[in-house]
């Protein structure tokens, strides 16, 4: 078990974000490698805006290293997108970090049930949702007859009590420390 590095912070940020961005080019380069393209499932930026769903950020030494968001399904789910860690800090716990502050962060929206759409090709991202809780759901979303997919879903623990900011109900420092 590892544990992420002492100056990790998780930030909220926009969907046009620079490192946002940034770290979004660095997943679709892992697509072109797995599946010989980019992702082309829709994203709408305004889905990505609080209370509707964010982008999050992890921070090592002011250097974005890891990302993941969270958008409001029409069904009043929170859904797992671009979930990513740069491959030179893989292994460091830094998913399950930014994972349980998405989650922290759609409780605190009032979300009870959060869910995400992966592929076989992704055991290790499998195991790690499967770890957190995730178990299978019937399959969703863009990719749901694809024969790869692989739908996952759990349900969240309570939101934080009343008056809990943002920052307090869902920041890194509750403490997520294991591998990823």
């Amino acid at each position: 078990m590892t544990t992420p590095a002492p100056a990790t912070s998780i930030e909220p940020r926009p969907y046009d974000h620079p490192d946002v961005q940034q770290l979004v080019e660095g997943l679709q380069e892992l697509y072109v490698e797995i599946y010989g393209g980019r992702d082309d499932s829709p994203i709408d930026r305004s889905e990505f805006e609080l209370p509707r769903g964010t982008f999050a950020v992890a921070y090592e030494a002011g250097e974005p290293v890891a990302l993941g968001a969270w958008r409001l399904l029409p069904d009043g789910r929170a859904e797992l997108k671009r979930m990513y860690v740069r491959p030179d800090r893989r292994g460091h716990g830094l998913s399950r970090l930014v994972l349980h502050w998405l989650e922290r962060s759609a409780a605190h929206a009032g979300v009870t049930e959060m869910v995400i759409e992966t592929n076989v090709a992704h055991d290790t991202a499998i195991r790690l949702y499967e770890s957190a809780g995730y178990r299978p759901i019937a399959a969703y979303g863009h990719y749901a007859d694809d024969e790869g997919t692989v739908s996952l879903g759990r349900t969240l623990d309570g939101a934080p009590t009343h008056g809990a900011g943002l920052a307090e109900a869902a920041g890194p420092s509750d403490g997520a420390r294991t591998t990823d």
